[in-house]
């Protein structure tokens, strides 16, 4: 288990810092199965995960969806047959804040 799992989210307002490069380049490897990429230039983590079937990876996307609701930290979430693909940035501020590799690294916990 990383350390960012046992990190909380902390409320993001407008005028949060983006993370530094320093920053990402000390989270990310907690996350390294996370692309680290650039959509609408912006910062994003991302990352598909692979099931059996529909019914897991719904199960999974729920799972997902119910972490970030708790956290108030919101991703994309793209559910297809056999895998779900997980996006993660915060639209406040428009690119990567902490809570994204916190909720990115909670979403691996989820995967288990």
């Amino acid at each position: 288990m990383t350390q960012l799992n046992q990190e909380k989210c902390v409320a993001c307002r407008r005028d949060s810092p983006l993370v530094t490069d320093e920053e990402v380049a000390e989270l990310h490897p907690q996350v390294a199965d996370w692309d680290l990429l650039e959509e609408d230039s912006m910062q994003r983590l991302k990352r598909t995960f692979t099931f059996p079937n529909f019914a897991d990876a719904l199960s999974f996307s729920t799972s997902v969806g119910e972490a970030a609701e708790e956290e108030g930290h919101h991703p994309r979430i793209v559910t297809e047959w056999g895998r779900v693909t997980v996006t993660w940035w915060t639209h406040k501020i428009r690119g990567l804040h902490r809570n994204d590799f916190i909720m990115a690294a909670k979403t691996d916990r989820l995967y288990g």
